[in-house]
């Protein structure tokens, strides 16, 4: 509306039109705080998603980490294993076994 137009204007009808433009920014500021709220839950959405990879990474880490541990056990075992049977007398078939088992763990530490 031009100012020509809002002087020709009576008092109720400028009464009606701020009413209507006082509604309007109501309206606007309403949609205003509900879309910062969806801004702020899509924010902690991202930060949990980033959270929740860093976990999973850590967590990987410390199978990896368990993974070694055991296979360090298991070979120490085994070594016991063929020292024993070395002592009894076995020592050969046992010395294959744990060359066989030796190379299946390097092939798959590669």
């Amino acid at each position: 509306m031009t100012d020509k137009e809002l002087r020709k204007l009576t008092r109720s009808e400028l009464l009606e039109l701020m009413l209507e433009q006082s509604r309007e920014i109501d309206r606007l500021q309403e949609e205003l705080e509900e879309t910062r709220e969806a801004l702020q839950e899509r924010n902690l959405k991202i930060e949990s998603c980033g959270s929740i990879a860093e976990a999973a990474a850590e967590v990987n880490s410390l199978f990896h980490a368990a993974q070694r541990a055991a296979d360090m056990y298991l070979l120490n075992v085994q070594r016991i294993c063929a020292e024993k049977a070395q002592e009894a007398g076995k020592s050969e078939e046992w010395q294959n076994v744990l060359k066989g088992k030796e190379a299946a763990d390097e092939k798959r530490d590669s």
